[in-house]
């Protein structure tokens, strides 16, 4: 019943995939009950309309036979997949078979004695397994030795008379990358032009795509928009479509976001190929299942996610993501990154590329972003670094992806306009980030000095890292995507920075700073602006403990006039402290 499979099937079919062979269990009985409550379609004829061949065995419980010789049978067909519809009764010989009250629950001490004693077992005996039992596993382990010894023994001749095409196979297998690879990754100076980071993603598939072989790509009907295809890539196709043929290495999936990332989990667990894909970043929902079964299972897999933000424009809210970047980082063993630059698209892809176990979504921008000053490839692979440092800086601000040259532009501002002191973060990964020492992660972002996220999707999860978050807690808008982006920060008072450095915080602050080790995150008072668009206010306490040093205590903070003063600057420029740098 469930989408992902047709949507799996569909493609299957079309792709004429006649080494695939799918038994279906059709026993009627779902949990609900019998399926004819929600399921009366005749799948047959669906299975048979996605270009496969159906093969019926009308007695599952007992015809062994037939269910062998329709397997053998499926084995002939080379240019359909074949499902078998094996009709069987749930729970047969129990009680309660036919029902679905045999679906999840335990069968009873009587029904368990009755239905032992219809099968040949002795009644009185619980767990034991008849001798017989013993020696076929025994036999069948014992030809499967023997079988995996000739394998090895021809995998061994392979290699004296192919010894590169042998060596790639191992060397695959293990999941280890071509020796060098990381060379062909493209580096970037601020003297080089302004691209969207969808384009540097293209730019290093294009590079190193010869040098990893089994990278296998893919987008789900976008390839136009997510530049997942390499110049000279061949689509995998049944060869008499004349699309391409079967040594393609990039899949037209079609439609279908969730049987897309299906079909990566599987490549990635059979091994000798590495999967990325791509869509929009807000369709990555749409395979939300299969994206969790990628982390639970530690499979590498890497999903191109452009178009990240309100940056994406005229498609608007329906397009533009909010909640998906709090989403997907929430979940564990998973690595979201949304690169500012050039450089930091290649450490993306680095640490994607040779984390064997944990999968990645690289979230990418439409618009063209600037190569900005101080972005390290060396630097940007620990997930969070110091972009622009500043002696005796007054607030930090904290990025990801567009909003990164936004930051560095503010510190421009504030430093001209009101002589206020800024330094810069990129956090691309979180994931990473936490996964950095302690001492690391307080050089980034150290004690004793306000942080401000910067983001334009949901705040939530940047209250592990600023005192105040900035951000879009409602949906965008379609239209030009500069009109949308300075719409979207004008529609939102600064709340945050007020709440950030008003002096009655501050003052505590000060206080606090000398005699603790950490900046405290107050309570908003009641004299704290309400909430807009969706935000609500921040909780007490502070930051991660990552924040937390012995080194600052000693740090003292702005005296009260000083405090007054620039409180009042900033009821004036917080809202103009952000103009957009979005070439």
């Amino acid at each position: 019943m469930e989408g992902v499979s047709s949507e799996a099937c569909s493609l299957a079919g079309h792709l004429q995939l006649g080494n695939l062979i799918a038994i279906w269990d059709d026993n009627h009985i779902s949990i609900d009950g019998d399926t004819n409550q929600a399921f009366t379609e005749d799948v047959v004829k669906r299975y048979e309309s996605y270009g496969w061949e159906v093969l019926t065995v009308g007695d599952g419980d007992h015809d062994l036979d037939g269910i062998e010789a329709a397997i053998k049978k499926a084995q002939e067909s080379k240019d359909k997949p074949t499902l078998i519809k094996l009709r069987t009764i749930i729970g047969f010989g129990s009680k309660q078979q036919g029902t679905h009250g045999v679906h999840g629950s335990p069968l009873k001490a009587d029904d368990i004695k009755q239905l032992k004693e219809k099968f040949g077992f002795n009644p009185e005996q619980s767990f034991a397994v008849p001798q017989e039992v013993y020696d076929l596993c025994h036999k069948q382990a014992s030809q499967g030795a023997a079988l995996e010894l000739e394998w090895n023994q021809q995998l061994a001749k392979y290699g004296q008379q192919f010894k590169a095409e042998h060596d790639d196979l191992v060397r695959r297998q293990s999941g280890d990358l071509p020796e060098g690879w990381e060379k062909n990754l493209p580096v970037y100076t601020p003297a080089d032009a302004a691209v969207a980071s969808r384009k540097l993603s293209e730019i290093v598939l294009q590079k190193i795509h010869d040098v990893i072989p089994e990278l296998l790509g893919g987008s789900a009907d976008l390839t136009g928009s997510n530049l997942t295809r390499w110049k000279d890539a061949v689509d995998f196709q049944p060869p008499s479509t004349g699309l391409g043929d079967y040594t393609g290495r990039y899949i037209r999936y079609g439609v279908r976001e969730h049987a897309m990332g299906a079909i990566m989990n599987g490549l990635a667990a059979y091994g000798t190929v590495l999967p990325f894909s791509g869509t929009f970043l807000n369709f990555v929902s749409y395979a939300a299942g299969a994206v969790r079964l990628s982390s639970l299972s530690q499979v590498r897999v890497i999903w191109v996610a452009t178009h990240d933000s309100i940056g994406l424009g005229e498609d608007g809210p329906t397009h533009q993501p909010i909640e998906t970047l709090a989403h997907f980082r929430a979940l564990p063993n998973m690595m979201v990154w949304r690169p500012a630059d050039g450089n930091e698209t290649s450490a993306a892809y680095y640490v994607a590329l040779t984390s064997k176990h944990t999968p990645s979504i690289v979230a990418l921008s439409r618009q063209n972003l600037p190569q900005l000053e101080g972005s390290i490839i060396d630097k940007a692979i620990k997930g969070g670094y110091v972009l622009h440092e500043q002696e005796g800086a007054n607030i930090t601000l904290v990025s990801t992806g567009s909003e990164v040259c936004i930051c560095v532009d503010a510190v421009k501002y504030l430093a001209e306009k009101h002589n206020i002191k800024a330094r810069v973060v990129s956090i691309p990964c979180f994931e990473v980030f936490d996964n950095q020492t302690k001492e690391y992660r307080l050089s980034v972002l150290p004690d004793g000095i306000p942080s401000l996220s910067v983001e334009v999707m949901s705040t939530m999860g940047w209250e592990r890292y600023t005192h105040e978050q900035f951000g879009l807690n409602r949906f965008g808008a379609s239209g030009a995507y500069k009109d949308v982006y300075k719409a979207s920060f004008r529609a939102q008072p600064p709340f945050p920075l007020l709440r950030l450095l008003n002096f009655n915080r501050m003052l505590t602050c000060l206080v606090t700073c000398r005699s603790s080790s950490s900046l405290p995150r107050a309570s908003p008072s009641a004299l704290s602006p309400p909430s807009t668009s969706g935000r609500t206010s921040p909780t007490s306490g502070h930051p991660s403990t990552v924040l937390s040093s012995s080194t600052s205590r000693e740090r003292c903070l702005w005296g009260k006039k000083e405090l007054e003063d620039k409180t009042k600057s900033f009821i004036h420029l917080a809202s103009a402290a952000f103009p957009c740098r979005l070439e």
